[in-house]
């Protein structure tokens, strides 16, 4: 059986990975097949994840994420799958076409969207500039220096928390000023997690600082979201398939309101014309895991599973359930025959052909069989016939794979027009 993991975050949005070599090394030394890219909003991580696909011969699959809202739900306080904000809806395409069809009309609102959230960064950084100035703190911040030292395209809320860790860290070497300079940052109270964990240590910067009620808070403009009907539109023009992406259980065991019960949640996605979904099974309980699973493969649903990586801890690419539970043969069954088929759709794709969605945007349920040797087979081609970087540039059918389009002077990232980048922003 191929070990599979459908998503990860790469440095393009935020990652745990330093660089995406990373990735794929960590993919070799663990047998990994296949493993998908799946940013935040951007797809500018595709070309150099294709490289090095072909370079460790591991399979790339073409996914994105998207933040957006289900009003209904929002007016009625229901939470989907952000467990803090009604109606926010963490959404996925996957299987996108490689090199991008998405019309430039549809890449500019993706592009508003992304301004909106990057506004929000800017005026964070504002509030924290009059708090650490207050507390007389040893260092400043830029955006363009979080820019340059963590991020890529976006500057996320993650990053900053990153960046006021790391300078925290160099500033203070002694473990008592630490803890005093974090109760002046925390408004005199003392710091409950454990500083010398990283992950640990940013978790706590974010939710004293960054999230509801913290300091630096600012509060998103709907103008950041959209639709998830639009969403899931964007996605098709783009290629993909749409994908909900499962929270289902947390570490108390407690569900969103939208997800408790499998039955509604189903009809729901089915009206939103959405038939794959998507869980991290490091968070939930095996035993919570494989009723969900199975129910929704049997009503014809892709289910894929991936580790997402876009926190500071590092852990195994391999995917296990919460408590390192491995999976057993049935749920890695479900989750390797889903990946065929996004690795068969993928492929169609760039073949010119139809691929799992028919003209209405729907899965092809009654081809899912078909589907999924052929992309076993794709798969098995790729690996075998990838012998390294002077090979051929060929297929998994052994035809050349397309190229993918040169990356102009003024790539996309560069010709968004951003008015904030054209002026220095300091903090502290």
């Amino acid at each position: 059986m191929y070990k599979i993991n459908n998503h990860i975050h790469t440095p393009y949005s935020f990652s745990t990975f330093s660089s995406l070599e990373q990735a794929f090394e960590m993919a070799v030394n663990e047998g990994i097949s296949a493993l998908g890219i799946n940013d935040f909003f951007v797809t500018d991580g595709y070309g150099e994840f294709n490289e090095l696909a072909r370079k460790y011969k591991v399979y790339p699959l073409f996914n994105i994420e998207y933040i957006g809202l289900l009003k209904y739900e929002m007016s009625k306080g229901i939470r989907v799958n952000d467990p803090n904000n009604p109606g926010r809806t963490y959404f996925c395409g996957k299987a996108l076409s490689y090199p991008e069809i998405l019309p430039d009309e549809k890449k500019q609102l993706i592009n508003e969207v992304i301004f909106s959230s990057q506004f929000q960064v800017y005026k964070m950084l504002d509030k924290l500039a009059v708090l650490l100035k207050d507390i007389d703190a040893p260092f400043s911040l830029s955006f363009d220096e979080i820019k340059e030292k963590y991020a890529r395209d976006l500057v996320r809320e993650r990053h900053i928390a990153q960046a006021l860790r790391v300078a925290i860290n160099e500033s203070f070497t002694n473990k008592g000023d630490k803890t005093r300079f974090l109760e002046k940052l925390y408004s005199g109270n003392p710091p409950s997690a454990d500083i010398s964990s990283n992950s640990a240590f940013e978790n706590e910067l974010r939710n004293r600082l960054l999230k509801s009620g913290g300091t630096a808070f600012v509060p998103e403009n709907e103008a950041s979201f959209l639709p998830v009907k639009q969403l899931v539109d964007i996605i098709i023009e783009a290629g993909g398939i749409p994908c909900y992406p499962v929270l289902l259980d947390d570490k108390n065991g407690n569900y969103t309101e939208f997800e408790r019960d499998p039955k509604k949640l189903l009809k729901r996605l089915r009206k939103l014309n959405v038939g794959a979904v998507e869980l991290i099974p490091g968070r939930n309980k095996i035993e919570n895991l494989r009723p969900f699973v199975q129910y929704f493969h049997d009503h014809g649903f892709l289910v894929g599973f991936g580790t997402e990586h876009n926190t500071p801890e590092m852990i195994p690419l391999e995917v296990k359930a919460a408590g390192e539970t491995p999976l057993d043969d049935y749920l890695l069954g479900i989750n390797e025959e889903s990946s065929f088929i996004y690795i068969a759709h993928q492929e169609r794709l760039r073949r010119g052909q139809e691929g799992f969605l028919d003209s209405e945007g729907r899965c092809k349920t009654g081809m899912s069989t078909v589907f999924a040797r052929e992309g076993k087979t794709i798969l098995e081609n790729f690996i075998s016939q990838i012998s390294g970087k002077h090979e051929k540039r060929t297929g998994s059918t052994g035809e050349p794979v397309a190229q993918p389009r040169p990356r102009q002077k003024a790539d996309s990232c560069r010709r968004r027009k951003y008015i904030f980048q054209r002026r220095r922003f300091s903090v502290g």
